[in-house]
């Protein structure tokens, strides 16, 4: 194949492009992995699909999403949202006996419905690998159970309702992940508390070292690298944590530092708000009112007490 990437734009493409049977639905697609066959022709290509994907493969799985590689214990399952890059690492053939199940929807199956305007508050379809839902036998279970249904569903006849009741399923369904990803976030608390501590010592290094004037300032993106986890994961995990997402605790802790410099400078507004990293002053004075209750110039002239 070519070096470049492969566009998929429909789940017939799909099924075409592993060798797959042909697809029942045009909008929604369960692949048995023991039958999804990869062949040496495919192993580097790089495709990328207009597609949502759910996977709990048993196995490993031997694709690579991006930059990051997918290599899963029992019971773990995966997400990867439309435009997303992935690639084959390993040839695998047809493995016979192999488990789990590939769940594929295209976005135009949920448009006209409350999940279409939801689905981007499912941020865990945009986690990294390492970010992977690892589930108990039980949420296995409830999870294939909903699997299950969506199967029937595409196997029976296509009527005035289906269309309704693979949304509902699918909605069920991350509602369940949703409430999964709670489960794992506190089952790892103390690892998750160390987390929320790094990213203090992270946002003061940044300060300390000056690397406002050089980068401007932190982006959640930059925190996230520092941790070695997704933006999405980390604002998450510190919202779970703290209440706070990841911007909430940025933005804290420049207004933190403004505080400080609005009392013992005699810098002007501007200049502090140019020393913080803001290109325009205004947008400093509106989240430093935001997040006190104040203009910064009022805040300097005792407006605290």
């Amino acid at each position: 194949m070519s070096e470049g990437i492969i566009h998929i734009k429909s789940i017939s493409e799909l099924h075409q492009i592993i060798h797959y049977a042909p697809a029942k639905h045009p909008l929604i697609t369960i692949l048995d992995p023991s039958q999804v066959e990869i062949t040496k022709e495919m192993v580097g290509q790089k495709f990328m699909y207009d597609m949502y994907y759910i996977g709990l493969k048993d196995r490993r799985c031997g694709m690579r999403y991006g930059r990051k590689h997918y290599d899963f214990a029992d019971g773990v399952l995966v997400f990867t949202a439309p435009q997303q890059v992935m690639a084959a690492t390993v040839e695998m053939g047809k493995v016979a006996g192999e488990s789990g199940w590939m769940l594929v929807f295209h976005p135009d199956l949920i448009r006209k419905y409350p999940l279409g305007q939801n689905i981007t508050k499912y941020n865990f379809f945009h986690y990294d690998n390492h970010e992977a839902l690892h589930l108990s036998d039980q949420e296995r279970k409830t999870l294939t159970d909903c699997v299950t249904k969506i199967q029937e569903e595409i196997d029976g006849r296509i009527d005035a309702h289906s269309e309704q009741v693979l949304v509902n399923n699918l909605d069920l369904m991350l509602s369940y992940c949703s409430r999964y990803y709670d489960r794992q976030f506190n089952t790892r608390a103390a690892e998750n508390s160390d987390v929320v501590s790094s990213v203090e010592h992270i946002l003061n290094d940044y300060f300390e070292q000056e690397k406002i004037a050089e980068l401007g300032q932190p982006t959640i993106q930059y925190c996230a690298e520092q941790v070695n986890l997704s933006p999405n994961y980390l604002s998450d995990l510190l919202k779970k944590e703290t209440g706070r997402t990841a911007k909430d605790h940025i933005n804290d802790f420049i207004i933190e530092k403004a505080k400080t410099m609005l009392l013992n400078s005699r810098d002007s507004i501007s200049g502090i708000a140019y020393t913080l990293g803001f290109n325009y002053p205004h947008y400093f004075s509106r989240l430093f009112k935001s997040k006190t209750g104040m203009t910064p110039a009022h805040y300097r002239d005792g407006g605290l007490i």
